[in-house]
């Protein structure tokens, strides 16, 4: 299984210069955090199924909706997705300068050296699982994302869909946390395509 370390050297995706990508948020982004939790939902369950292969070697800007998110100090994030050794889709986490929300995302500590947390691996959504909410999403599941047993991402559970079917840069996330059997609904969060990012990790 493939997860990173501070000892990882990642490699960049090959296809950096095919679309470059606003360094601000889409007017599409923001118009959806600005609308209520229902309206997400009616979004969410008309949306369209991610291609994973469009989501390897790319990073999205986040957007997490709810307004306590900016307390928290978790308004912006950052989500990359890569190919693990063992040929699953994978994913880790970026914090963020907690800047203006229409301005730049400027990952921490680094742009060039960002800290990578909360790995996640991405796979459609098993409808003979437990995690089988919604059949048309795929779902980022951090307990096999090779994460500490102590951290506590590894309860979260995320279902992501695409806004629009003919889109692949935007999309909607819905946050679960694990509790045992229990599946608590935690928040809305948006995902927009940002910058190329890592397509593996190779061992040093």
């Amino acid at each position: 299984m493939s997860t990173a370390t501070a000892h990882d050297a990642p490699r960049t995706s090959p296809i950096a210069t095919i679309r470059p990508r606003s360094p601000f948020p889409s007017r599409a982004a923001l118009a959806l955090e600005q609308v209520t939790r229902a309206e997400l939902e009616r979004v969410f369950v008309r949306g369209a199924t991610p291609e994973l292969d469009q989501l390897v070697g790319w990073e999205f800007r986040g957007i997490n909706h709810p307004a306590w998110a900016r307390l928290a100090g978790i308004k912006k994030f950052v989500k990359g997705f890569f190919r693990g050794e063992d040929g699953r889709v994978m994913g880790y986490n970026c914090p963020v300068e907690q800047n203006v929300l229409d301005g730049r995302w400027h990952t921490k500590p680094d742009d060039n050296a960002p800290k990578r947390f909360g790995f996640y691996e991405v796979a459609p959504v098993d409808a003979t699982a437990r995690d089988n909410r919604y059949l048309h999403a795929v779902l980022l599941d951090y307990g096999r994302g090779g994460n500490k047993v102590y951290d506590p991402s590894s309860g979260l559970r995320d279902y992501v869909i695409q806004v629009d079917a003919q889109n692949p840069d935007l999309l909607l996330g819905k946050a679960y946390y694990a509790l045992g059997p229990a599946r608590v609904h935690s928040n809305f969060f948006i995902l927009e395509r940002f910058r190329p990012g890592l397509t593996d990790y190779v061992r040093r």
